[in-house]
């Protein structure tokens, strides 16, 4: 259940959906979109993915024919494996391609810095607007995994622990985070991380270390402190050796970004860090994806893939 053309012109859009999203209506909500999409004469190809990191393969192929522009149709995890692809490829500058979103999936964390509403048609209009901002990309380097590529936030420590949980609570939707996030306080154990960035070595008991280059994540949760998507820096946040009370506390506090202030939180912009966990089975996350263990360093690509953006 799949279309896909041979040639493309600089109008045409590429979409790459996940018919896993939308909580069990992909169906009825892809008839929606088809219905928007030609009711604007929005010219399109499109393919649905079949297996994970499917799009990274489709992305390719879509360059190769002539694609400049895509739509990801899904949540988080499908526009991580888009930028991906878009940054794997060799064939353009990934700065001449642009995506659109038309979020579909359980976080949708990253729409929520661009304010795009989590409504099919709403999104739609704003892909149509075409008003777009060149993100920085970041790409990280661990010790038994290719480079991977994210467009919102990674991390290391109770956050990567949330995601590891998150794949068998994905069944309860948007609470599934905040399911995950009181399982971790009960059982993720902090470790010492070694930080390095900005000359700067750090020892620490973390909770977490978070790389953001944008604002949400978790499902809502702000870990990060004035956010630019596009200045050309990472914002960091080493969430220190919180206890369990302190952590169920400040809780409101991660959702409305306050916990950035808090005296056990400490905050930095860098263009790149390198983090080295005590326990080397500490998750590594990016963009709500497991990733692997242990140590990573992240490094900033500026400017690197144009959104559309509200």
């Amino acid at each position: 259940m799949s279309q896909f053309v041979t040639t493309s012109d600089e109008n045409s859009w590429f979409i790459i959906a996940n018919p896993t999203s939308g909580k069990g209506n992909f169906s009825k909500n892809w008839k929606l979109i088809e219905q928007f999409l030609n009711a604007k004469y929005i010219k399109y190809s499109y393919a649905f993915t079949q297996f994970s990191k499917h799009e990274i393969e489709l992305v390719e192929n879509a360059i190769q024919n002539g694609f400049r522009n895509f739509i990801t149709v899904g949540g988080d995890g499908t526009l991580h494996h888009v930028v991906n692809g878009i940054m794997m490829q060799r064939y353009v500058k990934s700065s001449d391609i642009t995506i659109g979103v038309i979020p579909l999936g359980t976080g949708n964390d990253w729409i929520k810095t661009y304010n795009i509403p989590l409504n099919i048609k709403k999104s739609i209009e704003i892909i149509l607007q075409n008003k777009t901002v060149l993100q920085d990309i970041g790409v990280l380097q661990t010790k038994n995994t290719p480079l991977t590529y994210f467009n919102n936030v990674a991390g290391l420590g109770y956050d990567g622990y949330i995601v590891h949980k998150l794949n068998t609570l994905k069944k309860f939707g948007a609470i599934s985070y905040l399911l995950a996030g009181i399982y971790g306080l009960f059982f993720y154990k902090k470790s010492i991380f070694t930080i390095y960035c900005n000359d700067i070595l750090l020892r620490e008991k973390c909770l977490m270390t978070v790389i953001g280059l944008c604002k949400f994540s978790g499902g809502g949760m702000q870990f990060t402190k004035n956010v630019n998507p596009s200045d050309g820096y990472f914002d960091i946040s080493i969430v220190k050796n919180f206890s369990f009370l302190e952590v169920l506390f400040n809780l409101p506090k991660l959702y409305s970004g306050k916990i950035v202030h808090h005296k056990k939180v400490a905050t930095y912009k860098t263009k790149e860090i390198s983090i080295v966990p005590k326990n080397l089975t500490s998750f590594i996350q990016a963009d709500g994806e497991l990733i692997g263990t242990g140590k990573i360093t992240a490094k900033i690509i500026t400017k690197a893939i144009r959104f559309v953006v509200k």
